[in-house]
């Protein structure tokens, strides 16, 4: 049976709103809509009215196509305010009974029992894995016999403000926030493969205002960051550097853009019009070239130092998987290798139907994720609601919230809460 799920892209250069049916063999889009976005920098509110008014349009332009009115949907966030910590929590199993599913979720509320300041909240709290008595590296406990049980889990936390500011702009719309994703995770869900998980690999969200990495080790999130570069501040650099209008830098950037600059001619140009010029210019394409490659290679030279920082950058031999909307940059994937010396492949969301179209594209490898990362998240719920005798629709148990478990959306719920 489908699931009909809304997921928004809340990113630095658009607004993506996308309804659609997560099935086990595919996602069928049924409704999209997406906006250029005003208001966001870096992952940060700079203007809520503009912020709300881009939301709103996405929304509108979505259920528009779709023919539903949309509620509440699964909200992506990213921004420099993400940090994570690993945590450790222990349960007791009373008589040696088999471990049940209240006994990982006491492990997990006391492994979620750290210090953070004020100003910031948990925003998923991902087991790791799992000890029994004297027996590491367990996956799943569920059914074991034990004494003791202890969880590792890697707890995401972001700004307080950023969380109330980016929830207030897209409720003022009429859309409830069922909960808030984070960008690499969202992306991770579509572009990687299960070998590439099982194996340990990065997943490198390059959008317009940051950079967003994860590293999945053993199937498992194991670190996540967010870097305050990415596509913003290559078109900046060639509008400085070219002394152009940002406008025009970002379209002659898309037009004639490359990262490597050893393969493109040295005697290819273009015209542009800089500031104070009455006539158009020539500008030599591989000199636009040199801009940009100087700052992709700082970009990862960041991802790389990040990596070692984490201290797991020797366990992800699949390399690196490339997307976002500036993976597009034609020769980036030759300079990541070159940076990193790892694997880098570039990847984009497979399996969508319906109005998919435009939807084939790194750009939206967050958008598409936030669907089946919400279904997946809609599903747990619905166990735990059955676990504690309630049903699916009854508000989640703080502890439900701080796993990050969802409520599914229906389009029944016309009005929203």
């Amino acid at each position: 049976m489908s699931e009909l799920v809304v997921g928004i892209d809340v990113g630095t250069t658009k607004v993506c709103t996308i309804v659609g049916e997560v099935r086990e063999e595919d996602i069928h889009v049924v409704g999209l809509g997406v906006e250029p976005s005003r208001g966001m920098q870096k992952g940060v509110v700079t203007d809520m009215n503009a912020l709300t008014a881009a939301i709103s349009s996405s929304v509108h332009k979505a259920e528009r196509s779709s023919g539903y009115a949309i509620g509440r949907a699964f909200v992506s966030m990213a921004g420099s305010q993400i940090s994570s910590i690993n945590s450790r929590g222990v349960a007791g199993i009373a008589g040696a009974r088999t471990v049940q599913r209240e006994d990982v979720e006491r492990a997990l509320v006391n492994a979620r029992a750290i210090a953070i300041p004020h100003n910031r909240e948990v925003l998923h709290v991902i087991p790791r894995t799992y000890k029994l008595d004297d027996a590491d590296g367990i996956r799943s406990p569920l059914g074991m016999h034990g004494f003791r049980l202890e969880v590792e889990a890697h707890i995401i936390t972001a700004s307080t403000t950023t969380i109330q500011n980016l929830q207030k702009c897209v409720e003022s719309t009429g859309v409830y926030v069922d909960r808030f994703i984070l960008n690499p995770l969202a992306s991770g869900d579509v572009v990687l493969t299960p070998t590439e998980r099982q194996m340990g690999v990065m997943v490198v969200d390059i959008g317009g205002g940051t950079t967003d990495l994860a590293i999945f080790v053993d199937s498992v999130v194991w670190y996540v960051a967010v870097l305050p570069v990415a596509g913003w501040h290559i078109t900046n650099d060639v509008a400085h550097g070219l002394r152009l209008p940002f406008d025009l830098a970002e379209a002659v950037k898309l037009q004639y853009g490359h990262a490597n600059s050893r393969e493109v001619d040295s005697l290819e140009a273009f015209p542009v019009q800089p500031f104070g010029e009455e006539l158009p210019s020539k500008v030599q394409r591989r000199d636009m070239a040199q801009i940009i490659e100087a700052r992709v290679e700082e970009i990862f030279d960041l991802v790389l130092q990040e990596a070692k920082r984490s201290g797991y950058d020797g366990l992800i031999p699949a390399g690196i998987v490339l997307t976002g909307g500036s993976a597009l940059l034609p020769g980036i994937r030759e300079v990541a290798a070159r940076a990193t010396r790892m694997p880098v492949r570039l990847a984009q969301p497979e399996k969508i139907t319906g109005m998919a179209d435009s939807l084939h594209s790194p750009s939206f490898s967050t958008s598409v994720g936030l669907l089946r990362l919400g279904l997946a998240m809609d599903q747990e719920e619905r166990q735990r609601a059955a676990l504690d005798g309630r049903t699916p629709r009854g508000g989640p148990s703080p502890l439900s919230k701080m796993l990050g478990v969802f409520k599914r959306f229906l389009p029944e719920d016309e009005g929203g809460d």
